[in-house]
């Protein structure tokens, strides 16, 4: 399945507009990454624990996303985009969503 951040892919033409597909994911933070994290805030650098966990979230709704796209038969999915939302102190949202497309 094609994708893109582009509003169209790059030597492809639109043929029809599906719908809006969504993939999200909901994660929560590890009791043992938050007492590391809390030891590299004191002496600064990136705290990795939580730099794969969105990774590994991110990589998950851009999959979910992808399934939604293609239980609907389309070829691709343009305009894909990310973003984050807080649910509580300890977990958070990682939505993908974008525009299905059959494509000539």
């Amino acid at each position: 399945m094609l994708y893109s951040t582009l509003e169209t892919i790059p030597n492809r033409e639109i043929d029809t507009v599906i719908d809006i597909v969504f993939g999200n994911v909901v994660k929560s933070k590890h009791i043992g990454h938050d007492i590391m994290a809390a030891l590299r805030q004191l002496i600064g650098g990136e705290i990795t624990s939580y730099t794969a966990l969105l990774a590994e979230s991110r990589e998950e709704a851009l999959q979910r996303l992808l399934s939604s796209a293609k239980e609907k038969n389309a070829d691709a999915v343009i305009g894909v985009r990310f973003t984050t939302n807080s649910i509580s102190a300890n977990s958070c949202e990682i939505l993908a969503f974008g525009t299905a497309v059959k494509l000539k």
